[in-house]
């Protein structure tokens, strides 16, 4: 199996731990107190760098207090990363960037690469105001290895994954697969083959009755369209060592 030395946590949701052959550990999305899925024991996480695909409630519910213990830098899309810096996240943490731009996080050992995701992507604020930051997006990572993990976020299927195939070549991917607000899994598996996956580690289902995709309907999907990709379902809180 590719990406060796990588670790990946799943926090439940879309929110990852991903731990590098180095022992740098990122954070994927930080939704970690307010999520139901997050066991209790990663509510203080303090993280070496911060990953955010969009600006969505159930991604970033719990940004603030989790920058405050980042020790590195806060990645996202230029909009959203300029309103955390407007609501008092440290500047110096704060790397706005732009889908096909990539920046190298040298002190953690990897590049990142910015993808398109389909989506949407806003924040409710405690008074109901909904603010608009930026468009949704997904992350190459690619390690000291030169392997790359793809990172989705949340998105319905589309064509141009081929070209991210093409592109960063990555063998894992994190896709969601719980219908309703991204891809169900009959699109993922589909995803999965544009992206040339090895394996596939899901995401974004079982959190709210809404998402019904499930790892199974996933499996039994490549199985009918005969692609040799593993399926790594992990349980809130698991990690999967490569």
């Amino acid at each position: 199996m590719a990406l060796a030395g990588v670790k990946v946590q799943w926090l439940g949701h879309s929110t990852f731990v991903i731990t590098t052959p180095e022992g740098k550990n990122i954070l994927v999305d930080p939704w970690v107190r307010s999520n139901p899925q997050c066991p209790a024991e990663a509510h203080d996480i303090s993280p070496d760098a911060i990953l955010i695909t969009h600006g969505h409630n159930d991604h970033i519910g719990d940004v603030f207090e989790v920058a405050d213990r980042c020790s590195g830098p806060i990645v996202g899309i230029f909009d959203l990363i300029t309103w955390l810096g407007s609501r008092g996240v440290a500047s110096d943490k704060l790397v706005g960037m732009n889908k096909g731009g990539t920046v190298e996080l040298e002190a953690l050992d990897v590049r990142v690469s910015m993808t398109d995701a389909r989506h949407s992507s806003s924040f409710t604020d405690e008074d109901g105001t909904v603010i608009y930051l930026g468009e949704p997006a997904g992350f190459v990572v690619e390690f000291s290895s030169g392997e790359s993990l793809y990172i989705a976020g949340d998105t319905s299927l589309f064509g141009d994954m081929a070209w991210i195939a093409e592109i960063y070549g990555p063998t894992v991917g994190i896709l969601p697969i719980g219908d309703h607000f991204t891809m169900d899994p009959l699109q993922a598996a589909l995803a999965a083959d544009l992206l040339e996956l090895e394996a596939v580690i899901p995401c974004h289902y079982g959190t709210f009755d809404a998402l019904t995709g499930t790892p199974k309907e996933l499996v039994e999907y490549l199985e009918t369209y005969e692609l040799e990709v593993d399926v790594i379902a992990l349980e809130p809180g698991q990690a999967h060592s490569f």
